[in-house]
């Protein structure tokens, strides 16, 4: 299938991995996938740091048709967007990390030491893509989610897909996630 990045033609599209509309003439990613309700084929656009966070693999073949057809010419900051998903097809698991909040309840438990997340405590959702869709898959501990990854560099992804923390959360966040 052709996977694509392009400006945006219009901003209707909204990004499948952050929810937030795709504004005009700014670049975004699309990849195309079977269209799970009739023959044929439909676009999920994203955003390109989130389509390269969540959706490595496609991003990084429309990534290479992009470089091939536009040569040198590439965007400001587009290497670094290529070293993320080259880093998450490297470690698997970065794809599934979706947002920081406050625990809603105590009764989930971290899929990565399996113990009990408290109430009001800050956690990380976990997210799988599925028949074109991100569907919830569980929570981790702040402090889990390096090891859950097998890698350190998990503070950017979570930072990209998340909303409505307070500053002093945020740096809470940040503290348990550095160290």
């Amino acid at each position: 299938m052709e996977h694509v990045i392009e400006a945006a033609t219009s901003g209707r599209a909204k990004c499948r991995g952050c929810g937030q509309r795709i504004d005009k003439g700014s670049l975004r990613f699309g990849e195309q996938v079977e269209n799970p309700y009739n023959d044929g084929v439909t676009t999920l656009w994203f955003h390109p740091t989130c389509g390269a966070f969540k959706r490595p693999e496609p991003f990084l073949e429309a990534a290479e048709k992009m470089t091939e057809r536009e040569g040198a010419d590439t965007p400001d900051g587009f290497d670094a967007l290529t070293a993320a998903a080259q880093r998450g097809l490297e470690h698997r698991r970065l794809a599934r990390l979706d947002s920081a909040e406050a625990a809603a309840s105590g009764r989930a438990s971290c899929r990565h030491c399996r113990e009990r997340i408290d109430k009001g405590a800050l956690r990380i959702r976990l997210v799988w893509f599925e028949a074109g869709r991100f569907e919830p898959s569980g929570f981790l501990h702040l402090t889990c989610a390096a090891p859950y990854c097998g890698a350190t560099d998990v503070l950017p992804r979570i930072r990209q897909f998340t909303t409505g923390l307070s500053d002093e959360a945020w740096a809470k966040v940040e503290q348990a996630l550095a160290g």
